[in-house]
């Protein structure tokens, strides 16, 4: 069974008030824990989509799918060693310049 009080913070945090108002009846519950873990992923799940819609950034393409014929001026080799994430380990920084939608 979960720490009760680490359930009823977290159930404070998600602002479930009409859960606290009966926390003694449901306290004990075995489905509690599961109710506020559910509530807790549904919200990031909805709040990931908001951001990335408000974003505007579209749908991600993978990089194996990418038309490299298109844009001309695109360095192949430079993507592709950004990539494989080798900066990270350099503690450097990337900076993609450019529109992020196709222009017509």
């Amino acid at each position: 069974m979960s720490n009760p009080d680490a359930l009823r913070a977290r159930a404070a945090t998600l602002h479930l008030h009409g859960l606290l108002a009966h926390w003694s009846e449901v306290v004990a519950a075995d489905w509690l824990a599961s109710l506020i873990h559910w509530e807790e992923q549904e919200r990031h799940r909805r709040s990931l989509e908001r951001r990335l819609k408000d974003a505007r950034i579209g749908r991600f393409k993978p990089l194996c799918d990418f038309d490299w014929s298109w844009p001309k001026r695109c360095d192949r080799a430079a993507v592709e060693a950004l990539m494989a994430l080798d900066f990270l380990t350099e503690a450097a920084n990337v900076v993609l310049v450019g529109p992020n939608e196709l222009v017509t």
